[in-house]
């Protein structure tokens, strides 16, 4: 075991004495004695073609199934110019680009990606290497309570509850305090929340589409935060922005979100991508990469990470975050696509999710027990009532061929007998109508 250690026997020697260890081999005596000399029946070498046939009989044992449920994480479809391109390996095996000199290939399409969220989203600046849509919004906490100086955050009770989970525990480990704004009648009680906004908030959290799918008004909130000079903070799946009215056009101070719907396959929940934008005023206070154009002494166009404090990548305890991984890779996914797609193409995969979102309600409601819920428009999840136990539920729909829908009392214990459904562009009209009659027969 020592073969491939560049470690002299002095040096393991000295080590074990700091931790208070004899030998090495007590470093593993956590791991059980039957674990230890497995054999583990590797088999012999094969062929290309032997191999190729093992998966495929390995991959007739899964199930293929059909989702009909959303709730932030969407089955669009992925261009397969997408995976074409972004397994070459220049992108594939690229990292950090902290040589500008020599990634300039990759800061360029991070450069691209910026300027995408930024025209969907009509705000002025856009970084880069956001995780996911729920760590973009606790990161848009921070940036908030950091530019005010206030240590409590207002939060719309109809944000995503996984959303929520990750904004809680972000403020927790910095000592800042979340309090909820009440959702009446499946959108954010605005009169609940011009009653809790004061001086000691930052600003408030609001999602549009938000948890069930509904359109929220978002119009009323600038003036309300003007009065107590808070930050708006707006969540939005970055798809939706195609069709919706961008949170810029509100006055938001801070946009963020997810963009695995911009051509990121589920991939079992990950990984994905998020987005934060913002304004001039506040965007040297913006987390992770943020990438610039300038010339070069040729006069040539260069790329450029610009306006990083030093805090970020090593005084750590100054850093407003410590976001540090790059995401280039999946920035690069939604750049590609966005380009392929185009304008137009990106509303039209959106539309046609709303609409086969619509159908699929309208079908359950004329022919089965779901029921509708809210009565506000919505986007491409929708809430529907059932009194079918959740469990029998999944099991009919698993055995069908089907995900979904999200019962939505295992997210929250008051919302019982409610159910999310969601449907895309890939949603054929006799998808639909074969998993309504799985549905008729409850």
């Amino acid at each position: 075991m020592f073969k491939y250690l560049p470690h002299t026997k002095l040096d393991i020697e000295q080590m074990l004495q700091v931790i208070g260890v004899s030998d090495i081999n007590d470093l593993f005596l956590e791991i059980p004695d039957s674990l230890k000399g497995l054999d583990l029946d590797v088999p012999q070498s094969h062929s290309e073609l032997e191999i190729y046939q093992r998966f495929e009989e390995l991959a007739q044992k899964n199930n293929v199934l059909i989702p009909f449920v959303g709730a932030g994480a969407y089955d669009h479809y992925t261009p397969s110019i997408l995976r074409h391109l972004v397994e070459r390996q220049e992108f594939l095996t690229s990292y950090t680009p902290y040589q500008p000199e020599i990634s300039q290939g990759t800061l360029q399409y991070i450069f691209e990606f910026q300027s995408v969220i930024t025209e969907l989203t009509k705000m002025d600046v856009s970084n880069a290497s956001m995780y996911d849509g729920a760590t973009a919004t606790a990161e848009a906490m921070f940036m908030a309570t950091n530019a005010k100086k206030r240590s409590q955050i207002l939060v719309s009770k109809t944000v995503n509850p996984n959303i929520i989970n990750v904004i809680n525990t972000y403020a927790h480990y910095r000592g800042l305090k979340v309090e909820f704004v009440a959702m009446k009648n499946g959108v954010t009680d605005v009169d609940d929340f011009t009653q809790k906004n004061s001086k000691e908030y930052a600003g408030i959290i609001v999602q549009s589409p938000n948890m069930y799918g509904i359109i929220e008004d978002l119009t009323p909130y600038r003036a309300i935060l003007d009065e107590t000079k808070g930050l708006f903070i707006v969540n939005s799946d970055i798809s939706s922005l195609s069709i919706l009215k961008a949170p810029g056009e509100f006055g938001a101070d801070i946009a963020v979100g997810d963009c695995q719907s911009l051509g990121v396959p589920l991939s079992f929940g990950g990984p994905y991508i998020g987005y934060l934008a913002t304004t001039t005023k506040l965007m040297r206070k913006m987390p992770g990469r943020i990438c610039g154009v300038t010339t070069d002494s040729d006069g040539k166009r260069a790329f450029v990470l610009t306006l990083q404090a030093r805090e970020q990548h090593i005084r750590r305890e100054k850093a407003n975050s410590n976001i540090c991984s790059n995401q280039s890779l999946l920035a690069l996914f939604v750049t590609i696509y966005a380009t392929v797609m185009g304008k137009q193409g990106i509303r039209e995969a959106q539309q046609k999710s709303v609409n086969a979102t619509h159908y699929l309600a309208n079908q359950l409601e004329q022919k089965t027990s779901f029921k509708g819920v809210f009565k506000q428009p919505f986007f491409k999840d929708v809430v529907l009532r059932s009194s079918v136990d959740p469990t029998v539920l999944e099991d009919v729909c698993f055995d069908a061929g089907f995900v979904g829908p999200l019962a939505l009392e295992r997210l929250d214990s008051s919302m019982k007998d409610l159910y999310l459904f969601s449907a895309t562009e890939k949603r054929s009209k006799a998808d639909i109508d074969r998993f309504v009659t799985v549905l008729e027969g409850l």
